[in-house]
């Protein structure tokens, strides 16, 4: 029988490291073309993707997609554990945790599908491929990272959930009260730096649960055997 407490766990373990991929990809063999980022143009962003073709559709299916599927795993765990006592509450927050996952899966789609329209455009010398390419980025931005009302959504509740449910650490829960809220925040144009609190506190956050879930038993299992 699959012990899907310590499956949620793993998941979150692993979703700990995709976002840490994440980060390195960006910062490092990224940043020499972040387009926005003040450094180049979106026709040299378009020759960046065309030399790097393959390492972009890995990152793509790792931060949208393998983080998608943990997601999924991770929200029904923590819903067996935090549905005690609040039952509406942990499905409205596993609700929101299984729309966030979906929008990442069709960022992932869509980023992988764009970047091979993108580059068949370039070998066929379109003078409209930096143009698609920026409406085709704005989409996927859109749907995966521009905002982070589901993801923002999903751990507020669940942090609220666990507490009320005392199913989650108390320090957990105030950590994802931090992470909720800066998701919320990005909703904002001026405050969407806040994104980078939300990305880096989800690592710490991820590997915490993750640590709970494999290794601490929930009230409700204690309350059961005693």
């Amino acid at each position: 029988m699959i012990n899907f407490q310590r499956l949620g766990g793993a998941a979150a373990i692993l979703a700990a490291g995709t976002y840490l991929i994440g980060f390195w990809f960006y910062f490092t063999v990224l940043e020499p073309a972040r387009y926005g980022s003040g450094q180049i143009d979106p026709t040299q962003h378009v020759l960046f993707l065309v030399e790097h073709q393959s390492v972009m559709h890995a990152w793509n299916l790792i931060i949208y997609v393998a983080n998608a599927f943990l997601l999924v795993i991770l929200a029904v765990a923590l819903h067996q554990r935090i549905k005690s006592g609040c039952a509406g509450l942990a499905q409205t927050a596993t609700g929101f945790g299984l729309i966030w996952a979906g929008l990442l899966l069709a960022s992932g789609m869509l980023a992988n599908v764009a970047l091979g329209r993108v580059i068949d455009l370039h070998h066929a010398n379109s003078p409209l491929t930096a143009t698609i390419w920026q409406v085709l980025a704005t989409v996927e931005e859109g749907l995966g990272g521009g905002n982070e009302i589901a993801g923002g959504l999903w751990i507020l509740l669940v942090s609220w959930a666990g507490q009320w449910s005392k199913s989650l650490p108390t320090g957990l829960n105030a950590l994802g009260g931090v992470i909720g809220a800066a998701g919320l925040l990005t909703v904002v144009p001026a405050l969407g730096e806040a994104g980078s609190v939300f990305g880096l506190g989800f690592i710490v956050w991820f590997i915490w649960v993750g640590g709970v879930l494999m290794f601490s038993r929930s009230h409700q299992s204690r309350s059961v055997q005693a």
